[in-house]
């Protein structure tokens, strides 16, 4: 575990921080130094290190396999739930091969953890800089002492996370391209709602949501770490189901299947002969990344990215005659209820999608589609301290971001944008169904055909549809 944190002692480890992993808030963080990490094994608690790390930056792809109707499904059923994403497994390493990126595969209760660490006095560091998009806002809160050690971000490295998480998107999109071909379920960027499949909605999640948040905010699990989410997540599992369940450590997936991975998470004995033969180093691939970042800088998605940045939100000092000034009432109910209470249908991934896909298909931009979202997460709508914690537009963006690149790419097929799946998916409310989502639909299919895509001027975003 020590290994993990960057380190060959307590003493040297740069990890910035550590806290436990699956907590109902951020304000129930136990934030500790790596050297405090006894406390955790002390009180039998679950482990994380930060990304945000004194000399490296960290590199990280998760894949889950998530059941919203059944979630105990991955831990009483786990030869199923690995076996269902192997060919996201496989695209991952296929694709990550073909650059020599030789990562950390770690294996924890619901999937797989990818892990590589770039140097940051090197050409790819520079390269991530050069291509990474960190607004003004942002830039200045990472000069701020952050939570929850009380230092800044190096401008550098902010800049550097920000050029990764493009880099990372862009892996994500050609992870779900490959195993689109193969997969028995549902592929996601995200853990997206879906209609049911052969045990509900289940689903299979490239899980870069970290790349949506602040450096300083996001955590990876430790491996050798107890996986306690079965029992830490209040009202999903009930006791009875609990204690059909054992218990669980991450592992690294080192010269073994992942069947005999399966077999040393969930049996303490053999995580620990793991663990005295298994190394957990995160690996220096400084000199492979700059192939990846060479593949994404000569691809479709750079280009797209170059377009979504093209524009900019509406400062907040306009949102009244802006963003508030949406014609609502012109919108299918579906997504106008989820504009009208936000919290927390607009936190979720699956309500963003349907937001983005109704809102290209009227002409708009992605970036204005990320700054009316913005607008409503940094209105006072019950949030808590949500915000103070993370960023808002930088939340916005990046789901705006990744659906509409799946859209502009062609790996979304719009399959379940429409009043069946919608409904099916539980993100309907009308009961009289006149969303007439079809209509949507066919707009933003043609839209995407003769390249109309944010085809409307800004001036006419705010008319009803049947003026434009």
């Amino acid at each position: 575990m020590v290994e993990f944190l960057g380190g060959k002692s307590l003493d040297s480890a740069t990890s910035m921080f550590i806290t436990q992993c699956d907590t109902e808030s951020d304000g129930k963080w136990n934030f500790k130094r790596p050297d405090e990490i006894e406390h955790f094994w002390e009180h039998g608690l679950d482990v994380s290190r930060s990304l945000w790390d004194q000399k490296w930056l960290i590199a990280h792809l998760d894949i889950e396999y998530v059941n919203f109707d059944f979630p105990a499904e991955p831990y009483l059923d786990p030869v199923r739930t690995f076996l269902l994403q192997r060919p996201s497994e496989i695209a991952v390493e296929k694709i990550l091969l073909s650059c020599a990126i030789s990562p950390l595969h770690v294996l924890s209760g619901r999937g797989h953890h990818f892990a590589w660490k770039i140097n940051r006095d090197s050409t790819a560091f520079e390269k991530l800089i050069e291509i990474g998009n960190l607004p003004e806002h942002v830039e200045k809160k990472y000069a701020d002492s952050l939570p929850p050690v009380n230092i800044p971000v190096d401008r550098d490295l902010g800049k550097a996370f920000a050029g990764l998480s493009l880099v990372m998107e862009y892996l994500a999109y050609y992870v779900k391209k490959e195993a689109d071909k193969s997969s028995e379920l549902p592929v996601e960027l995200s853990a997206v709602e879906v209609p049911p499949q052969v045990r509900g909605r289940e689903m299979i999640s490239i899980d870069i949501t970290e790349y949506g948040d602040l450096l300083n905010t996001r955590l990876i699990r430790i491996p050798y770490s107890l996986y306690l989410k079965p029992w830490q997540k209040n009202g999903i599992l009930n006791d009875s189901i609990r204690d059909k369940i054992p218990y669980m450590v991450s592992v690294p997936l080192f010269e073994m299947s992942t069947s005999d991975g399966i077999d040393a998470m969930r049996n303490l004995e053999l995580a620990a002969e793991l663990a005295s033969r298994a190394p957990s180093q995160i690996p220096d691939q400084t000199a492979q990344m700059l192939d990846l970042i060479h593949d994404y800088e000569n691809s479709p998605v750079c280009e797209f990215h170059r377009w979504f940045y093209s524009e900019e939100h509406e400062s907040a000092e306009l949102w009244t005659r802006t963003y508030d000034r949406t014609p609502l009432d012109s919108l299918p109910p579906c997504s106008r209820f989820i504009l009208q209470n936000p919290n927390d249908l607009l936190l979720k991934p699956a309500g963003i999608r349907h937001i983005v896909r109704v809102f290209l298909s009227l002409g708009w931009h992605p970036r204005q589609i990320a700054g009316l979202i913005r607008s409503k997460y940094e209105r006072n709508y019950g949030w808590g301290r949500e915000w103070y914690f993370y960023d808002a537009a930088t939340r916005a963006d990046f789901y705006s971001r990744i659906f509409t690149g799946l859209i502009k790419l062609r790996l979304d097929n719009l399959t379940h944008f429409g009043c069946i799946p919608v409904q099916e998916s539980q993100y309907c409310n009308d009961k009289q169904c006149s969303c007439s989502l079809e209509c949507y639909k066919q707009s933003l299919i043609e839209r995407l055909h003769y390249e109309r895509l944010a085809s409307r001027p800004f001036n006419g975003l705010f008319l009803p549809v049947e003026y434009i």
